[in-house]
């Protein structure tokens, strides 16, 4: 995976293109099981920049984050669909609970969050804010998650089983 990266290496390559006066966007999240809602964020973010960097909260982060049984895809297949998308520049995996450090190191132009945050109530305002970094809402309204998908999908598999038409 080419857009894969480690921290180090995104630090270079975020500081090449700001020196060039590219913008660049930081996205955050588990994206387990992808769906239209994690597409809106990403596609927005994307416009608010020239590159988009998304950092991904590792498995472990994500079962501390969402609980037993989660996440359901491993990180590695996420950063791998995650990678996929044309509006995604680069992907790195994170183990902290939040963003922070991710922040810090890279100094992104914009910091993207879904629409379930204000400008306001982003957990990593402050830090975006003393390095000079602006916060965007991106995504349109909160329509889907990931943790409402399934007990949906385990709802259909249950009322579609043999055993439950007999």
């Amino acid at each position: 995976m080419k857009k894969l990266k480690t921290l180090p290496q995104l630090a270079r390559i975020v500081n090449r293109e700001q020196n060039k006066r590219r913008t660049v966007v930081l996205a955050n999240g588990g994206f387990d099981l992808i769906h239209a809602g994690h597409i809106r964020y990403l596609e927005a973010a994307k416009k608010r920049g020239d590159i988009l960097v998304v950092a991904l909260n590792s498995d472990a982060s994500v079962r501390k984050l969402k609980g037993r049984g989660r996440p359901i895809l491993p990180e590695q297949e996420r950063a791998g669909i995650l990678a996929a998308l044309g509006c995604v520049d680069y992907v790195t995996i994170f183990a902290e609970p939040n963003v922070e450090k991710i922040l810090l190191a890279l100094k992104p132009d914009v910091h993207a969050k879904g629409s379930d945050y204000t400008k306001y109530s982003v957990p990593e305002r402050d830090t975006v804010l003393s390095y000079g970094g602006r916060i965007a809402i991106a995504g349109g309204p909160k329509i889907r998650s990931t943790s409402d998908t399934i007990p949906r999908i385990l709802r259909r598999i249950a009322c579609s089983s043999p055993r439950t038409r007999a």
